[in-house]
């Protein structure tokens, strides 16, 4: 049997990263960007916040709250950059969204790799590995303290950026469902003619979701590094996460809040394996594994299947606007 009370925190904090990529990539995918460059641009954000932050405690004497907001800052401006590389090259140049994508998560892993060795090199450590143990304090600290009961633990038990990362999908919900921005965000994904015929500037409105949801997900790589990973970097830590997180959003079927309950289902199917006894066959361990992905694939067919309009993907998806054309 699983202990549900263990279970539970495990997942959502294996969750949360998802949870980040999962939201900004919803928001960049309404307005008809398809960013496959997720993953490098969590890759990016986490990279960001530990020269930050490494700088910071090479100082010495650290304020708590320089100590928070300087990797925060310096996440979401690796983020930003990254998102306003993406729409330059595929907005302003047009570039296939595809390739761009692909080319952004090989940049950003080889930039997040690249740094990441020179500050191992700079902190002459005896193992390939970066840690900021002080900095990871504040991030991980939970409003729990020390509590042992079950509510604690269900709901009391996390790191800030967590409780941040499931209001910023309600937000995004609310933004995209009960205003006016979210109206005309929805119509340039559905038909960037009509809108940009109605009177919304297109390219601006891609730029700023685009750039908006690349901060959001670059604070999942920061939420990584900082909390769940106790303030360890390494290189290649991140393994497959970003790519998940932009499965989720088929799977939440592009609903941030729907996303939220997805992230936390992921993250829950991604350490299954070490919850469930198997003994000492190593093959069951390794299908379980592979839940995640199974999941995925049977929702994009049930979804291909039922071809309802409200679960699909925003008809100019991944398709440049050239205004020319109109």
């Amino acid at each position: 049997m699983i202990d549900l009370i263990a279970f539970i925190p495990r997942a959502v904090i294996q969750g949360i990263p998802l949870l980040f990529g999962s939201t900004g990539e919803t928001l960049t995918e309404k307005s008809g960007n398809l960013n496959l460059g997720i993953p490098g641009i969590m890759y990016v954000g986490a990279i960001s916040g530990v020269i930050g932050s490494f700088f910071y405690e090479q100082a010495g004497a650290p304020s708590p709250v320089l100590t928070v907001l300087i990797p925060l800052l310096c996440s979401m401006t690796g983020s930003l950059l990254m998102g306003l590389l993406y729409c330059f090259l595929t907005v302003t140049l047009r570039a296939n969204q595809n390739v761009t994508g692909l080319a952004l998560t090989t940049f950003g892993v080889g930039i997040g790799n690249f740094f990441g060795g020179s500050l191992i090199k700079l902190a002459n450590s005896a193992v390939p590995v970066i840690v900021l143990s002080k900095t990871s304090a504040y991030f991980s600290a939970t409003p729990a303290g020390g509590a042992t009961d079950w509510f604690s633990r269900l709901f009391l038990s996390y790191g800030f950026l967590a409780y941040a990362a499931v209001i910023i999908a309600l937000a995004a919900s609310y933004i995209l469902n009960h205003t006016r921005i979210g109206l005309h965000l929805r119509a340039v994904g559905e038909s960037p003619t009509t809108a940009d015929a109605a009177g919304i500037s297109v390219t601006r409105y891609k730029y700023v979701s685009t750039c908006i949801g690349s901060v959001i997900a670059g604070l999942g790589g920061l939420y990584y590094i900082m909390d769940y990973a106790k303030g360890i970097w390494s290189s290649d830590a991140f393994g497959d996460r970003g790519w998940l997180a932009i499965a989720l959003v088929i799977f939440s079927v592009w609903r941030p809040t729907l996303g939220i309950f997805a992230s936390f289902l992921f993250g829950g199917l991604y350490i299954l394996n070490v919850y469930i006894p198997t003994g000492t066959n190593l093959a069951i361990k390794e299908l379980y594994k592979m839940l995640p992905y199974v999941v995925t694939v049977l929702v994009l067919v049930v979804t291909s299947v039922r071809n309802k309009r409200e679960n699909q993907p925003p008809a100019s998806l991944g398709l440049p606007y050239f205004r020319e054309e109109r």
